[in-house]
């Protein structure tokens, strides 16, 4: 069995090794020449899964991609050709949450904000949505939903709409799918007209898709904030419309830029290999024989013991010893405003320094706050 995958997608030669014969690609630059002869193909977001790519593989009968989002797989065209498929819906759905809380700790030691008299507003609430909701809540920071496709199938699911949404939040956060045409359309959700219902200090995350706040939107809104205000208003981009092109115009108006990582922590992206793993052994009829936790590497802090006065303080000091989104931001910066962007947007991804999980670290203690488990942690009362 020939496997091709992604370059970038972890251990996976120790999951599918013994399955097949594994060849790694890039992903971005993959060619329906390359993988004629293949049995099995795995991707990430970057890679467009389509009739063109798969035309010259006739043995094709499993395509996964190690991603939440699907937008960029023809799911018709392998239904029409009987070929398999299977995505990762939430491996890194911590990941990101974590990535998010870690901006919104960087912001509020900036403005100096006390987070328990913010009101955050979580745009789609699905794998990631979900869990920033209650990572949040845990956190006692009072949060607004917007999903009108749960509101739809859950009559008591607390939705506001989008537009009656954004005049009450000090930050808004966005992980929705992106979907370009229908009533819950999501490309250039946030655009001129809707940017003005915000207000001019209200913080603005996305870390779903670029093309969800538009660029020239947030460029004229950045500028008119500045000229009026003397501040810029806080802009946390981790997606970028164009990638791996993002549109270096709005770094400078950004507190908080980075190369489309929020979900590259070492457990949620291996744990997106592992789902296809177990996809692809269910549709062979085997037995799964490896695990997550027999191929992640052990953290370099294990274990900390702490006391029952444990607060949110200490939460953000605990977020940042794990992870810093500064450090990203910094690397995003060096290596996007080079005039020679020889190491660009896709070395950086490719590139990523290690960073693991909450869960990576075992809290231990007499008491051991709740809350610290709905964020993540794992936790042992000693």
């Amino acid at each position: 069995m020939k496997i091709y995958a992604d370059e970038n997608m972890p251990y996976v030669k120790d999951f599918f090794a013994e399955l097949g014969e594994v060849r790694l690609v890039n992903g971005r630059t993959l060619t329906a020449d390359q993988m004629s002869d293949a049995d099995v193909l795995l991707v990430r977001s970057v890679t467009k899964v389509n009739q063109q790519l798969l035309s010259k593989s006739p043995k094709l009968k499993f395509v996964g991609t190690a991603t939440i989002g699907t937008d960029h797989v023809d799911q018709l065209y392998l239904q029409q050709r009987g070929i398999g498929f299977s995505s990762a819906p939430g491996c890194n759905a911590q990941s990101v949450v974590e990535y998010v809380l870690s901006s919104i700790f960087v912001l509020a030691e900036k403005y100096q904000w006390n987070l328990q008299q913010k009101t955050v507003g979580v745009v789609g609430v699905g794998n990631i949505g979900r869990v920033l909701v209650s990572a949040l809540q845990a956190l006692s920071i009072k949060v607004l939903c917007c999903d009108p496709q749960r509101a739809v199938t859950e009559p008591d699911f607390p939705h506001i709409p989008f537009e009656e949404l954004l005049p009450q939040l000090d930050i808004v956060s966005f992980h929705v799918p992106l979907v370009k045409t229908g009533p819950d359309a999501t490309v250039d959700l946030l655009n001129s007209r809707t940017l003005k219902l915000l207000k001019a200090d209200c913080a603005v995350i996305n870390a779903c898709r670029g093309e969800v706040t538009n660029n020239d939107a947030l460029l004229t809104d950045a500028q008119c904030t500045e000229a009026q205000s003397g501040q810029k208003r806080p802009l946390v981009l981790d997606v970028w419309a164009n990638e791996p092109e993002p549109d270096l115009r709005l770094i400078p108006f950004t507190e908080i830029a980075t190369a489309h990582i929020a979900g590259h922590s070492i457990e949620g992206k291996a744990r997106g290999t592992e789902m296809l793993y177990q996809a692809l052994c269910q549709q062979l009829g085997l037995s799964p024989a490896k695990t997550l936790a027999q191929v992640l590497p052990e953290p370099q802090v294990s274990e900390l013991k702490i006391n029952s006065n444990f607060g949110l303080l200490d939460v953000q000091n605990l977020s940042r010893l794990l992870y810093d989104v500064r450090r990203d931001d910094a690397l995003f910066r060096f290596y996007m405003t080079q005039d020679n962007k020889t190491q660009g947007f896709d070395w950086l991804r490719k590139s990523y320094p290690p960073r693991r999980e909450y869960s990576s670290v075992r809290l231990t203690g007499q008491e051991v706050p709740e809350f610290l488990t709905t964020l993540g942690f794992s936790t042992q009362i000693n």
